[in-house]
C-alpha cells in the first residue's frame, strides 16, 4: 500500500510542475512584447506601388548576425504588405524584385507597430576592371542599294 501512495504522491508533483512550467511559459509569453509591421513597397522613380514585390524578414542577433530561416511575404496590388507577432528587437528587412535593385535595412522593432517605406532603385549600370569603360560603339551598316 505505500508503494501505490509513493507513485500516487509522485505523480501529483509531476503533474503539479507541468501545471507550474507550463503557467511560467505563458506568463512569459504574455510578457513578451511583439508589433505589428507594415511595409509599403514604391517604384522610386514615379511612386507607383509594386505588387509582388518579395519582402523577407530576418531578426538579428546582438552582434548584427542574421537568425536563420525568416518569412518571406508578398506585397499585394497597393504595394502593401503586413504581418503581426514580430517580436521586439532587431529586424532586417530585404525586398527583392527583378528588374529592381535589391533593398535592405535594419530596424530596431520597439513599438506596436512600425510602418516601413521601401523605394525601389532600378538597376545601375555594372563596371569591370577587364573591360574598358567607354562603350563601343556599333559597327556601322550601310543599308544594300535594290536592285
Amino acid at each position: 500500500m505505500s508503494s501505490h501512495k509513493s507513485v500516487s504522491l509522485i505523480a501529483i508533483v509531476l503533474v503539479f510542475s507541468f501545471c507550474a512550467s507550463a503557467f511560467a511559459f505563458k506568463k512569459q509569453k504574455d510578457q513578451e512584447k511583439t508589433a505589428t509591421i507594415s511595409i509599403t513597397v514604391l517604384k522610386g522613380y514615379n511612386g507607383r506601388p509594386l505588387k509582388n514585390a518579395a519582402v523577407v524578414l530576418h531578426s538579428v542577433g546582438a552582434k548584427g548576425n542574421q537568425a536563420a530561416g525568416g518569412l518571406e511575404l508578398k506585397t499585394d496590388n497597393d504595394g502593401h504588405a503586413s504581418i503581426d507577432s514580430i517580436p521586439y528587437g532587431r529586424l532586417r528587412v530585404q525586398v527583392i524584385m527583378e528588374g529592381y535593385q535589391t533593398y535592405g535595412e535594419d530596424f530596431d522593432i520597439a513599438e506596436p507597430e512600425k510602418k516601413i517605406l521601401v523605394k525601389m532603385a532600378q538597376p545601375r549600370g555594372q563596371f569591370s576592371i577587364y573591360t574598358d569603360a567607354t562603350p563601343t560603339p556599333a559597327p556601322s551598316v550601310s543599308p544594300s542599294p535594290v536592285k
